[in-house]
């Protein structure tokens, strides 16, 4: 079917409409996960120069705008580590130190097994830890969220494309992965039946075990987050847009995308706040996870030029909502707070569970 609507449309029209909105302490905290690929269409040099334009503009926009926290905005660099190039990497590193932004693992594969696969994460780990960037758990080995090119994850894709391993949750967490971000991939035929959601998909042994899971859930006293054969997904917002419509009448497909074409406006943030998950039984916090494709230079552009400002312009002005900036670890360690009824304030939440990669503790310690 057209955009893959028979895989999510049942789930969103049977969604449960009770929103936050209106909720006394509502908190909405936004992640930018960014597929970030430089090479993607071009050389080197054009990888390079991809890296200039973020090294040049992206720590003015995180000078110029604070939130709720006052926090200037974050973003996830998701590097293809199949791509890895010293260079463009130390300079992406560089460029987390200067603005407490942080970079996690990006993976495109095909036809590997089990083993194949765990040396890939295990090798594209290590070479990111290399240049102070991931977190570490309490050994010191690094730790990562996680998402998979080609949208293929858990072989997926009905074609049998883009990865190869039906087990691919489990090596996932063998190989340090405490959360996977690739959701939602609409309109691709990888989309999973469970949508805006956060939850604990078990491994099964077949392609796409994570089209269902169990959510998270406050208080719940199975301890998920520490079973090797669960994996924790974090969706983005996936739903009908009914303010921006095909010919005036069908209303578009709102994946948390951020494009050129489709940038991010109050009106989308608004849209997410309404469709993006909570934690059961937690408190007031809506999760707002987002993807975009920022080395590729029509996108990057946008992130890093007026449309982006006026956006976050927009967040700034506006005083029914309470939004702070977060990365994807901070996203995680948020969720787990919530999911044990924490008490901590949100600014130690953010670190608690999943700790600041070396190379940003300096410059993270400084912002705040």
């Amino acid at each position: 079917m057209i955009r893959s609507l028979d895989r999510w449309l049942p789930s969103y029209l049977m969604r449960d409409r009770n929103c936050l909105g209106t909720q006394e302490g509502l908190q909405v905290f936004i992640a930018v996960c960014d597929h970030f690929e430089p090479f993607h269409g071009t050389d080197r040099a054009g990888a390079l120069g991809a890296m200039e334009q973020w090294r040049q503009r992206w720590p003015e926009m995180v000078e110029s705008f604070r939130d709720r926290s006052g926090r200037g905005p974050r973003h996830t660099f998701f590097y293809p580590v199949e791509q890895y190039d010293e260079e463009v990497i130390q300079r992406l590193a560089e460029i987390c130190a200067q603005t407490g932004s942080e970079v996690e693992v990006h993976l495109h594969h095909d036809g590997d097994t089990h083993d194949s696969l765990a040396e890939k994460l295990l090798r594209g780990g290590a070479d990111l830890a290399g240049h102070g960037l991931l977190s570490r758990d309490a050994k010191g080995a690094p730790v990562y969220g996680f998402i998979h090119g080609d949208w293929a994850l858990d072989h997926s894709h009905p074609e049998g494309r883009h990865c190869g391993v039906v087990d691919e949750l489990r090596v996932l967490r063998q190989t340090g992965c405490y959360a996977d971000f690739t959701m939602p991939s609409a309109p691709s035929p990888t989309q999973t039946r469970t949508i805006n959601s956060i939850y604990y998909a078990k491994e099964d042994g077949r392609p796409k075990s994570h089209d269902w899971g169990q959510a998270v859930t406050c208080g719940s006293m199975v301890d998920l987050a520490n079973d090797p054969d669960h994996l924790l997904l974090v969706q983005g917002p996936l739903g009908l847009n009914w303010q921006r419509r095909k010919w005036g009448m069908i209303p578009r497909l709102e994946n948390g995308d951020l494009t050129r074409a489709n940038p991010p406006t109050m009106n989308r943030f608004a849209l997410w706040c309404r469709l993006c998950p909570s934690v059961r039984g937690g408190p007031p916090w809506v999760f707002v996870k987002l993807h975009t494709h920022g080395g590729i230079p029509r996108n990057y552009e946008m992130l890093l030029g007026s449309v982006a400002r006026d956006f976050h312009a927009g967040l700034r002005d506006q005083e029914a909502v309470d939004y702070h900036y977060v990365t994807a670890r901070e996203m995680v360690n948020l969720i787990h707070a919530a999911e044990i009824g924490s008490e901590l304030p949100i600014n130690q939440a953010r670190d608690w569970r999943l700790g600041l990669p070396p190379i940003t503790q300096d410059a993270v310690s400084k912002m705040r």
